[in-house]
């Protein structure tokens, strides 16, 4: 009897099913987007049993990537797999769902012919094991890549029409704004949009931005915290050089909508001065050359840093010029004439020699004159006022949010066990510690503020002493008790006029220092 012939085994082909899906809407549903696209391909692969097709067990589902570049952490795990010899075969439900740029599909085709791993579309019903299917493959691809081409283009339109007319186009929400979600618009946050000041406010103290960032750090401000959609927290991270100058040069604080390099009215309101904004973007502009770094101070110039245009609304800087071989001539320039032209100021420059002397003359004669006298002493006590209603105005806002936050910390189960859940709890946790220090500093500050306040006769002994010493001060010595006494000088050069803002806090220093024994050697 004649042997029966053994049957001829097929080759295995082992095959790996790809999902994707460009965002991560709907994916918490039991049956989604991508559990279809596997289905689909596991429907393939079992029709395809007969020529040796099986289905390998592992997913490469990529839920909430583009299709434009390959930073995909499914796909980087099917090529690693390729590579190792593992797959035979590449499945997926149509091809724009493995890449839409033809220059990555050809990248990964070259991947694939190298390693002898087929690829097939159920959708489009095409293996590129065929020269057929490769060129069917190439003219999909170049669709999808032309497609994808198209929606950016219509995408990048209706931004630059929606920002044109004013309007808000999404992205990350600002400090001072909360975004409507009846429509997208930014309405004010009051808590926040007093914060954005006080910083406008600290950048225009310090003229520099490392001395903001360390205030705030101090103060535990952070930046603007959001929940997404789906509750997640974002933001509320500390504030550095980098996103402080954007928050600095953000134009939607004055109510604007920038596009690239257009600026349009926003409909939005404006929660910063556009007086200060300017003035806030001029020191900007001028601390882009030293990065907001000091300047050497080489001739004693006892108003540098105090002294202001009032017209340009910036600082005036020291500079001197020699004439007749050795002779030096100090003066005050407008930084702004300088960079803009000296027509374009009517204070230009001013001798400095003359201003200081005026200064000089100011503070003495407000040792003898009593109706000086009180008008320092209130301008002093209002500059104390203004600050205790700023720190006031923080205090009910960090009580605001320690409640909430308490309130939301009740919520939480006593004895979590889920990792969302525990991250909540010590998020919530830091955060009440932060505002609770917060919350100390600046009763503290309140308090030292009521300590410090002057009376009439500290300030009379302060400046009555003033005039006798000044004499015998070295320009170095001279120089700290102008810090001391003066905040600011500002000088009208189209009126002629100058007023001088003093420090409360400088007048009591400078009171304490000579009224002590030896009290010259202290202000050294």
């Amino acid at each position: 009897m004649k042997k029966a012939q053994p049957r001829a085994t097929l080759p295995v082909v082992r095959c790996a099913v790809y999902t994707r899906k460009s965002t991560d809407e709907g994916l918490e549903q039991e049956f989604n987007s991508l559990d279809a696209q596997r289905e689909a391909g596991d429907a393939f692969v079992r029709s395809q049993a007969g020529e040796g097709w099986t289905l390998l067990p592992d997913r490469y589902d990529d839920g909430g990537f583009t299709g434009g570049n390959m930073e995909r952490p499914a796909l980087q795990r099917l090529l690693a797999d390729i590579e190792a010899g593992r797959i035979d075969c590449v499945v997926v439900y149509k091809v724009d769902r493995l890449s839409r740029s033809l220059l990555d599909f050809a990248r990964m085709m070259e991947t694939f012919e190298k390693y002898h791993v087929s690829f097939v579309s159920v959708t489009q019903q095409f293996n590129t094991a065929t020269s057929m299917g490769r060129l069917v493959l190439n003219v999909l691809l170049s669709f999808a890549q032309f497609e994808r081409e198209i929606i950016s283009e219509r995408t990048r339109d209706k931004i630059a029409a929606t920002r044109r007319k004013g309007k808000w186009a999404g992205g990350h929400p600002l400090l001072g704004y909360d975004v409507d979600p009846r429509g997208f618009r930014l309405v004010v946050n009051e808590a926040e949009a007093e914060r954005v000041r006080a910083i406008f406010a600290l950048y225009l103290e310090h003229e520099s931005l490392l001395p903001v960032v360390q205030e705030l750090e101090r103060r535990g401000w952070r930046n603007k915290r959001w929940q997404t959609r789906k509750g997640r927290e974002r933001g509320g991270k500390p504030f550095t050089r980098t996103n402080l100058h954007r928050l600095l040069t953000n134009v939607a604080y004055v109510g604007k909508i920038r596009y690239k390099h257009e600026v349009h009215n926003g409909e939005h309101p404006a929660i910063v001065d556009p007086a200060v904004f300017a003035r806030v973007q001029a020191l900007l502009h001028r601390n882009g050359r030293t990065r907001g770094a000091p300047v050497r101070n080489k001739f004693g110039a006892l108003l540098k840093g105090l002294l202001r245009c009032v017209p340009c609304g910036c600082a005036m800087t020291p500079t001197h010029t020699t004439k007749d071989g050795n002779k030096r001539y100090r003066y005050y320039v407008c930084s702004s004439a300088q960079k803009r032209g000296w027509n374009t100021c009517p204070s230009k420059s001013i001798p400095a020699a003359q201003i200081e002397q005026l200064v000089v003359e100011q503070i003495r004669c407000i040792g003898k004159d009593p109706d000086l006298l009180q008008a320092t002493i209130t301008q002093a006590r209002a500059q104390d006022e203004a600050r205790l209603a700023e720190l006031e105005a923080e205090r009910r806002g960090l009580d605001r949010e320690l409640a909430r936050w308490h309130a939301e910390l009740q919520k939480i189960p006593p004895n979590p066990v889920d990792d969302p859940t525990i991250a909540r709890l010590a998020d919530l946790q830091e955060r009440i510690r932060l505002a609770e220090d917060r919350t100390g500093r600046v009763r503290e500050e309140a308090a030292a503020i009521r300590r410090r306040r002057i009376d009439d006769d500290e300030v009379a002994l302060a400046l009555s002493v003033f005039d006798p010493v000044w004499e015998s001060l070295t320009p170095a010595e001279q120089a700290r008790v102008v810090q001391l006494l003066v905040e600011r000088v500002d000088y009208d050069g189209a009126r002629g006029k100058v007023s001088i803002t003093f420090q409360p806090a400088g007048i009591k220093t400078l009171a304490d220092e000579l009224a002590d024994q030896g009290g010259r050697e202290k202000i050294a």
